[in-house]
C-alpha cells in the first residue's frame, strides 16, 4: 500500500455541530439529559453463560424479534458503567430495527442491573466474552441454515474492546464489519486527560459510579484487592491500579495500560471497520489518534473537529436534537449487510 492510500483512510469528518451546542462539554452531557432521547423501547432480557462459569446479558430488541432469522445482526458493545439504556445504544437499536437489522446489546460483566457471579468486573481489555458470544450467534444462525451477516459498534470502551478483539482475531472473526466510536485507543493518554481541567469532573462522576458498582459485589472482608485504596481512590489511574489490574490478572495499571490500549492492535484488524474520534473529545486528548501508518488496510479513521465523547448532536433544537451517529454508522455497515435472497 502506498503512503498516499494509506493517507486516504484517514479522513474528514462531515460532522458540524450546530450553533446552539459548540462546546465539547455540552456536546458530551447533553445526551444524557431525559427529554433528549425519550424513546424507551421494550427489550427482552437473554441470560448469557460464559466458559469459566460466569454470566452476563444480553438485551435484545423484542420488536425486531419478527424480522426474518437470516436478517442482519447488530451487537452493540456499551461504554464505561453502561448499558442497554444507554441514550446512544438505544438510539441506535431503533435505527438498526429501522433498517431491518436484529440488534442487542451484549453487557460487560457487572453491569447494568445485572450481577455476575465471579469476583470479577469488566474492564477495557476483556474480549473473551465477546469473541464466546459472536461465535456462538454464528453456531446458531449457520445451524438454522440462514447465517445472515454478523456486525459490531462499540461505544467509549467498548469500542476499544472491540477494535482489540478485531485486532486480535484478525481474519478469524464472523464479524463482516465493524464501527468503533470514540475509542480510548490509548489509555494512559486517556487517564491522563481525564485528571486535567474540567475533564476532572466526568473522572469524579464515574469513579464514584464504579466504588458504588464495587460496593454492591464485595466489602472490605471479601474484596480480592486492597480495599482502602480502591475506597480512597481519585483518580481513574490510582483505581485502576487498586481494583482493575489485581481483580484480572494484571500487574497493576501500566501492565492493564499497556496491554489494552486498543491503539497496539489496529494494524491486525482484517474486517472492514469504521473508527470514529473528535479532536475536541474531553475523554481524552489528540495525541490519541493513531497516525495513518498504525492502521491495517482494513481500517478507516473518521476525525471529527467537533462532537465531544459520544455526542455529534448535528441539529434540530434543545428540546428535539439530531444526531450524526446513528446515520454515519449504518451507511458505513450497511454495504457489508446483505443478505442473498432477503
Amino acid at each position: 500500500m502506498t503512503s498516499e492510500t494509506r493517507e486516504n483512510q484517514v479522513i474528514r469528518s462531515p460532522f458540524a455541530a450546530p450553533r446552539w451546542l459548540q462546546n465539547p462539554h455540552a456536546q458530551t452531557m447533553y445526551p444524557s439529559l431525559p427529554w433528549v432521547w425519550r424513546s424507551r423501547p421494550a427489550l427482552r432480557r437473554e441470560t448469557l453463560e460464559l466458559p469459566d462459569g460466569d454470566v452476563t446479558a444480553v438485551d435484545w430488541l423484542i420488536a425486531a424479534d419478527t424480522l426474518p432469522d437470516a436478517a442482519p445482526l447488530l451487537v452493540i458493545l456499551h461504554g464505561l458503567e453502561g448499558s442497554a439504556e444507554s441514550s446512544y445504544a438505544r438510539m441506535l437499536m431503533e435505527a438498526a430495527y429501522a433498517r431491518g437489522w436484529r440488534p442487542c446489546v451484549l453487557h460487560f460483566r457487572d453491569c447494568g442491573d445485572y450481577r455476575n457471579r465471579l469476583p470479577r468486573r469488566y474492564h477495557a481489555g476483556e474480549t473473551n466474552d465477546l469473541r464466546h458470544f459472536l461465535n456462538e450467534l454464528q453456531g446458531q444462525r449457520e445451524a438454522s441454515g440462514n447465517p445472515g451477516p454478523l456486525l459490531s459498534v462499540g461505544y467509549s470502551l467498548g469500542g476499544n474492546v472491540l477494535l482489540k478483539y478485531l485486532g486480535e482475531s484478525e481474519l478469524e472473526t464472523p464479524l463482516a464489519a465493524a464501527t468503533a466510536v470514540c475509542s480510548p485507543l490509548n489509555l494512559h493518554v486517556c487517564s491522563e486527560a481525564l485528571d486535567t481541567g474540567f475533564s476532572k469532573r466526568y473522572q469524579k462522576h464515574l469513579l464514584k459510579r464504579m466504588k458504588n458498582s464495587v460496593t454492591r459485589k464485595f466489602d472490605r472482608h471479601t474484596a480480592a484487592f486492597n480495599w482502602e485504596r480502591a475506597m480512597n481512590a481519585r483518580t481513574f489511574a490510582e483505581f485502576d491500579d487498586a481494583v482493575t489490574a489485581p481483580l484480572h490478572g494484571f500487574d497493576g495499571m501500566q501492565d492493564y495500560y499497556d496491554r489494552c490500549s486498543s491503539i497496539n492492535f489496529l494494524h491486525s484488524i482484517a474486517r472492514p471497520t469504521l473508527i470514529i474520534n473528535s479532536l475536541d473529545d474531553p475523554f481524552m486528548t489528540p495525541e490519541v489518534i493513531p497516525s495513518a501508518d498504525r492502521l491495517s488496510d482494513a481500517v478507516t479513521l473518521e476525525i471529527s473537529a467537533q462532537g465531544g465523547h459520544v455526542g455529534f448532536i448535528d441539529g434540530g433544537t434543545p428540546w428535539k436534537p439530531t444526531f450524526y451517529l446513528p446515520g454515519r454508522i449504518i451507511e458505513f455497515l450497511e454495504p457489508h449487510a446483505a443478505v442473498p435472497g432477503l
